[in-house]
């Protein structure tokens, strides 16, 4: 069938004086089309008229269309169980054509930024080759909207922490930030709401609120509205990531930060600049950085263990062996994992990624070899106050640590006797226990009490009376 450009142009011709054959040779048709394109005498294509297949089931289609909830192969295979000849593609020719089922997608929008209204934050799911091992990767992208700077990383994992993390670096990355953040309506950033009904989490707000800036969040399915994020995505799964080997995810975020050195560098056809040139323009109307910006860290408290390791995230991290048993201030960021004892810092360590229950040790944590726990146990702080009170205990004490093992309560029970009770009848009693080897305090307590009563409180006998 000719088209309407076509069709006038016969029609032109003819009207001219040109013969059938003289109007088929100029536009190329053949004679029986330039008839009847003249016998009909309009330019408008006239409608194809044709019979469809699925018209006559049109009624049933509808039907099994609900019952089966739009699943077009079960309503197919109905169709053709009840005598219909009817391919599977005609039927669903015949339901884009009818709009069963389908609506025409709406024109997209158009959205234009001045300099430095708005960023736009979003992540997707990639998968990166890391130590020769493909790994799930979450990618972190945020881009600035008027001059499309853009700036990404990657995380095995990307909760509220990693967010304000990757935000901090960013923002530094582009030296300020814009007025309004819009994210979509991940739980990351949204403690309820959508849209323009959005919350975001306190937490977040006053992390925004440190830089400048407000969290604003796009209507659910509305993806044009975040066009700017979204769209570098494609090339960082297929231009940055695919057929790449990085040692590890520190590698991998030095490559990703020169990737997009490189990028915003690069000459745009579409922009007719650099990202770089149209950034200069934008830089004067970002918000400045805060004087001071804390790092961004996760707070933890964990138990040193036995072996004097603390755990974060199934990997094992070393503490100096005199604090096994107590429990530390653990600070986690995106580069290292501080212990702290109260307001000191007592452990630093490079944060790793995996694989899990690996050990990371600081040879300095550990006694000297040779020189273990087992062989030469720290004194504990009752042996020392004994001591230091009373030198002569020695010998029981060391018969007594020798029965009780790690036990520090009957030291503790043994140094309030020795500050209690009158210090020689005390040493007496304890030098009776050690000859026959009494470790039971209660035991030896009892005889303290007696040593005391026969030394301290002996009843002078009254003289005989005389009768006189």
């Amino acid at each position: 069938m000719i088209d309407e450009a076509t069709r006038t142009a016969i029609l032109k011709l003819k009207s001219q004086g040109h013969g059938s054959r003289t109007i088929a040779k100029a536009v190329g048709v053949a004679r029986s089309t330039v008839r009847q394109v003249i016998d009909n005498g309009s330019a408008e294509v006239p409608p194809l008229v044709r019979t469809e297949l699925a018209e006559p089931y049109r009624e049933q289609l509808l039907q099994l269309y609900a019952r089966y909830q739009g699943h077009l192969g079960r309503v197919h295979e109905e169709l053709t169980k009840s005598g219909a000849a009817l391919s599977y593609p005609a039927l669903t020719a015949f339901c884009r054509k009818h709009g069963i089922g389908t609506a025409p997608p709406p024109p997209a929008g158009r959205y234009t930024f001045s300099q430095g209204q708005e960023m736009q934050h979003d992540t997707s799911p990639h998968h990166a080759r890391i130590g020769g091992i493909l790994t799930a990767v979450q990618t972190a992208s945020l881009v600035l909207c008027y001059s499309r700077m853009i700036f990404f990383q990657h995380y095995p994992r990307f909760t509220r922490f990693e967010c304000k993390a990757f935000l901090a670096q960013a923002i530094a990355y582009f030296n300020g930030s814009a007025e309004t953040c819009m994210v979509d309506n991940s739980h990351v950033v949204v403690a309820a709401g959508s849209g323009a009904d959005m919350i975001p989490a306190p937490e977040m707000v006053a992390f925004a609120e440190r830089y400048g800036f407000t969290f604003k969040a796009h209507e659910k399915g509305d993806a044009n509205r975040s066009a700017r994020v979204e769209a570098p995505f494609h090339r960082i799964d297929k231009g940055f990531l695919v057929g790449e080997n990085f040692a590890d995810w520190r590698q991998l975020n030095q490559r990703a930060r020169e990737t997009c050195e490189k990028w915003n560098a690069k000459f745009s056809t579409k922009l007719h600049a650099s990202r770089r040139e149209l950034f200069a323009a934008e830089q004067p109307y970002l918000k400045p950085l805060p004087l001071h910006v804390p790092e961004v860290y996760q707070l933890y408290t964990r138990i040193v263990d036995a072996e004097a390791y603390v755990h974060v995230n199934r990997i094992r991290y070393s503490a100096p062996y005199r604090l096994i048993g107590r429990a530390l201030e653990v600070r986690e960021t995106l580069e290292r994992i501080d212990l702290y004892e109260g307001p000191r810092r007592v452990a630093s360590h490079g944060r790793v990624y995996g694989p899990l229950d690996t050990r990371v040790t600081n040879p300095a944590h550990h006694p000297p070899r040779g020189q273990g726990l087992g062989r030469h146990p720290q004194p504990a702080p009752e042996e020392t106050e004994m001591l230091q009170l009373e030198p002569r205990v020695a010998s029981y004490l060391k018969a007594l640590k020798q029965h009780i093992g790690d036990r520090r309560a009957p030291l503790r029970r043994l140094l309030s006797m020795l500050q209690e009770y009158p210090r020689e009848a005390f040493l007496s009693a304890l030098a009776q226990a050690e000859r026959y080897r009494l470790f039971d305090l209660d035991r030896l307590e009892k005889m303290v009490l007696r040593q005391i009563a026969d030394e301290y409180f002996v009843l002078a006998l009254e003289p005989e009376s005389s009768d006189e």
